[in-house]
């Protein structure tokens, strides 16, 4: 009895030693023994959702991507923002025809006219911070949608998915060569990636009707046509919403409402009169289509061209992806099918048009990623190096020249002490270059114009288009005594040879060769020349 006893109470102790070890075990993991600093000291490294140096990271890379895109794309990057914006903050430059018809909205110029005159208050307003602050503000909204897009992706999927998505995104050559350029397209493009995060995709948890429609009226308000990826998506919420009504009335019409009525106040304000300039916007390019005028393409050029273009080397991995991916992903892949057929109906088509929908592409490349498995290092290394080169090249290379040549016009001004009389005639298809929010000094300048006819006129050419069918002619008409001929004049290496007999006669000397691409065509030469004139003269303008 005795002996039972016995192992009875070493029985009970080993069960009380065992239940002391279990509740130091469990007070060890659970988070509810946690001090408050040690359960705030998981987050402390958290920004944007994320963590802090997979951002920072981000963001570095996008800065490093801005430093590294030194080349042209489209005159809009300029003339419809920094132009604008120069010439609200310092009461000179050069506003295009779209503004005296009101095609444009002050909105978007308006956020690079805050860091203007904010570098203007701190006296900090030099010509490098002028051309370059905007662009690393724009490198910073595009960082913030890339990790809106790989925290979307981690919620849908998981981290591996998210992590390919994340990779193909950061490599894509066309995203490096346009998320730093100030363009609506690309201020478009972050706004569809981060409202894409907060819009009711199966398996997200970030859902948030306000915020997603906000977004996508700001989108709107830039650049109207950004409704047209997102009809798709606003059918689809509407379609399997139950409160209908509560949506439309409470979300789509209240945000629309607000955000078109800050919209019509700032244009108001900046015109003088009450202006809808989106209406304007689409009845100009969509509704009669006159944006032939700047060119126009067949109706299968996005498929044959364009699309395969923007997408390069991740062309195979998004068609495999597609067959891959979950069909919660359907709604994606038909919203980057629409796109690209609406715009097929327009006949001037650009390759940034398309950029919104290149993030929704790189969905269902992560997917082909992921499923490659062994295959997946020899792919991650041929989408890195294959977008890499090229991206380097379009940023580095092609087409320099127009933004190099600014350097030497901004000489002018700082030597203008030394001539006070400098002038400057842009001989070159009209918008080539930048202009005073790439120079910042209200040095005479000139360029050959070329507004679209609204008249409805019959063979109708503008003066680049007059210029170009017989430059010897135009410019002795146009320049006939020595007093109105600008100091400097600058063209493409394409004219040089017909223009030679001006050149001598008016005493005109070749001062700088600057490379532009290895790719000329048409009006476009491969090298930029400047000229200056021996005796002084002077600009009519």
């Amino acid at each position: 009895m005795e002996r039972e006893g016995g192992n009875r109470s070493l029985f009970f102790r080993g069960l009380q030693n065992r239940s002391h070890e279990k509740i130091k075990l469990r007070k060890r993991k659970s988070v509810l023994y946690l001090s408050a600093q040690e359960a705030s000291a998981g987050h402390r490294w958290d920004l944007l959702g994320e963590n802090i140096y997979l951002v920072l990271f981000t963001i570095a890379l996008r800065i490093f991507n801005c430093f590294l895109v030194q080349t042209s794309f489209v005159p809009d990057e300029y003339w419809q923002s920094l132009e604008v914006a120069h010439h609200m903050v310092f009461n000179y430059g050069y506003l295009t025809w779209e503004w005296t018809e009101r095609l444009r909205g002050y909105t978007y110029p308006l956020i690079f006219a805050s860091i203007y005159k904010i570098l203007d208050l701190l006296e900090k307003d030099s010509v490098q911070m002028l051309i370059w602050v905007p662009r690393l503000v724009q490198a910073l909204l595009s960082a913030i949608a890339d990790v809106k897009l790989y925290s979307l992706m981690k919620q849908l999927e998981n981290q591996e998915v998210a992590r390919c998505v994340f990779f193909c995104q950061l490599c894509s050559w066309f995203t490096w060569y346009c998320c730093t350029r100030t363009l609506t397209n690309t201020l478009e493009t972050v706004l569809t990636i981060i409202a894409l995060f907060y819009y009711p995709l199966e398996g997200s948890k970030s859902i948030n009707r306000v915020k997603y429609s906000s977004l996508v009226a700001l989108a709107f308000v830039i650049r109207p046509t950004a409704i047209i990826p997102w009809m798709p998506l606003l059918f689809r919420h509407f379609w399997q919403e139950h409160r209908k009504v509560d949506l439309i009335l409470h979300n789509f019409l209240l945000v629309g409402f607000i955000t078109l009525g800050l919209s019509l106040g700032i244009d108001r304000f900046f015109f003088g009169q009450w202006t809808l300039v989106q209406f304007n916007f689409l009845k100009f390019n969509v509704l009669q289509n006159l944006g032939t005028f700047y060119g126009s393409h067949p109706w299968h050029w996005y498929f044959s061209q364009g699309f395969p273009v923007v997408l390069g080397t991740h062309l195979p991995f998004f068609i495999h992806g597609c067959f891959l991916a979950p069909k919660r992903y359907r709604i994606l892949l038909v919203t980057v099918l629409w796109t690209v057929f609406v715009y097929s109906l327009l006949s001037h088509k650009e390759f940034r048009f398309i950029y919104p929908v290149l993030p929704f592409c790189m969905v269902f490349c992560g997917h082909s990623l992921n499923h490659l498995k062994m295959w997946k290092k020899p792919a991650l290394s041929f989408l890195f190096l294959s977008n890499m080169l090229l991206a380097l090249y379009t940023g580095l290379v092609h087409q320099r020249g127009t933004l190099d040549v600014m350097s030497h016009i901004q000489e002018l001004c700082h030597n203008s002490h030394n001539e006070s009389s400098a002038s400057v005639f842009i001989m070159m298809p009209c918008h080539s270059t930048p202009y005073y929010s790439h120079v910042h000094c209200p040095l005479p300048m000139r360029f050959l114009q070329c507004p679209p006819d609204l008249t409805g006129k019959s063979h109708y050419l503008d003066e680049a288009d007059i210029f170009y069918l017989n430059p010897l002619h135009w410019l002795y008409k146009e320049f006939h005594n020595d007093s109105s001929l600008p100091t400097h004049l600058i063209i493409f290496s394409v004219l040089e040879e017909e223009l030679s007999t001006f050149l001598i006669s008016s005493n005109y000397e070749r001062t700088a060769v600057i490379f532009h691409t290895h790719l000329p065509e048409g009006r476009i030469g491969s090298h930029i020349h400047i000229y200056k004139q021996k005796l002084k003269g002077k600009l009519n303008q």
